[in-house]
């Protein structure tokens, strides 16, 4: 009896020392932490006890101590192998765990796409443009290609443990205008993003000014083309035509090849021309381009008649004028002085007869008729009045511009006034 309890007391005591080591999670996932604990079991953990882990024979942080437990903080897919552990009790001889096998899942990329920076997909010409490539899911080192054309075009390829990619072009040229597209690939197969399309903006170069006549030498009356073109610049661009800096008109053009404008020449047509374009990232003028427009023989002399008469007709307007005034003047004076000639000596009246023996005769007085003599201040006076009468009687008619001009309507106003000033001197 005895001896059996001794046996039952002394057994686990006499039970060999077991290491075992145990992972958690035992099936990480990339990206993940890991963390790794050394047990001892049939013997009492001691505080000297002394820890080490491994990987496939290589020892994992700084070798023996005194922590039972090891933390990978971030597990990837080479993190996978063999693990095992070793214990240091009681004995300096060690004791080994038997080894664990770890594998690292790896998460599948999923929901690719591209982006492009300066964003909208427009972008000047000589800017740089940025295409990144991003990853709304996946583990590990992740492959990022970017294409360019529905061909596919490889343009860079990278492999980076992250979930975005940039690829650059520090500047862009027209060449660069194409639709864009890029794959990412961590092991289980590349997975492409949509189609983005890139725009490169142009500018409007100087455009050029072409004058387009029938013939080498235009006259009055021809019909000249002026044809504006841009060789650069993208569309749409409008286009101004300019005559000494006053504008003429204007058109767009939503694809190249310039635009025209169509000018009926007259005399006045001679001068400077150019044209503007502009498709809103810069305005571009033209050269000046001269016109020399001929006038035929035939509208010269017709300026020129028209030019010698407009000088006559303000030249002899006044005169006329003024000569007809001194005419009517004088026939006024010439009239008045026959209605009124000179006086004679006056008759007197005659004396009834004189009787003797009358009582108080009345003593008759000559009576004389009236006598019309015109002396020098009556004919001043004659003449003043007649200012005096012309002024009141007649009222000049407002004038227009082709009445200054025509002496008919001149006469017609003097003789109006004439015929007005007679009137009245037949109502007195």
């Amino acid at each position: 009896m005895l001896l059996r309890l001794l046996l039952l007391i002394c057994a686990p005591l006499c039970e060999p020392t077991v290491v075992f080591l145990r992972a958690s999670p035992s099936q990480p996932i990339e990206g993940n932490s890991m963390t790794l604990t050394c047990k001892i079991q049939h013997a009492p953990l001691k505080s000297d006890a002394q820890f080490c882990f491994f990987k496939d024979g290589q020892t994992l942080g700084q070798g023996w101590n005194s922590f039972p437990e090891f933390q990978i903080a971030t597990m990837w897919r080479e993190n996978s192998g063999s693990y095992w552990c070793g214990a240091k009790t009681a004995s300096p001889k060690a004791i080994w765990s038997q080894s664990i096998q770890i594998d690292v899942q790896r998460v599948p990329v999923s929901n690719v796409s591209l982006e492009i920076q300066p964003p909208g997909g427009h972008v000047m010409e000589g800017e740089k443009l940025i295409l990144v490539c991003l990853v709304a899911g996946g583990t590990g080192d992740i492959t990022f290609l970017w294409y360019k054309g529905a061909l596919g075009l490889n343009l860079e390829t990278k492999t980076r443990r992250s979930l975005t990619a940039k690829f650059e072009i520090p500047t862009v040229r027209e060449s660069d205008a194409e639709q864009y597209y890029c794959a990412a690939d961590n092991g289980y197969g590349p997975s492409l993003s949509g189609l983005v399309r890139i725009t490169v903006r142009i500018p409007v170069s100087r455009p050029v000014l072409t004058l387009r006549a029938p013939r080498a030498q235009a006259v009055v009356g021809d019909m000249v083309e002026l044809h504006c073109e841009a060789q650069r610049g993208s569309p749409s661009i409008l286009y101004k035509f300019y005559h000494e800096d006053v504008t003429l008109g204007s058109s767009s053009a939503s694809s190249g090849g310039g635009v025209s404008f169509n000018l009926s020449l007259t005399a006045e047509h001679s001068g400077n021309y150019s044209c503007e374009a502009n498709n809103g990232l810069g305005a571009q003028r033209s050269e000046v381009v001269p016109l020399n427009i001929t006038v035929p023989t035939e509208d010269r002399k017709e300026l020129l008649t028209s030019g010698v008469i407009e000088g006559l007709l303000g030249i002899l307007c006044p005169t006329t004028i003024a000569l007809l005034f001194c005419c009517w003047l004088k026939r006024k004076i010439g009239r008045r002085s026959t209605r009124d000639p000179p006086g004679s000596a006056p008759s007197p009246v005659p004396q009834q007869p004189t009787y003797l023996n009358s009582p108080d005769p009345v003593q008759q007085q000559p009576i004389y008729q009236n006598v019309n003599v015109v002396s020098g201040d009556e004919v001043y006076s004659l003449v003043y009045q007649m200012q005096q009468e012309l002024q009141s009687a007649v009222v000049e008619p407002p004038r227009t511009r082709n009445e200054d001009k025509d002496p008919s309507a001149i006469y017609s106003w003097l003789k109006k006034a004439n015929d007005t000033d007679l009137d009245y001197e037949d109502a007195m």
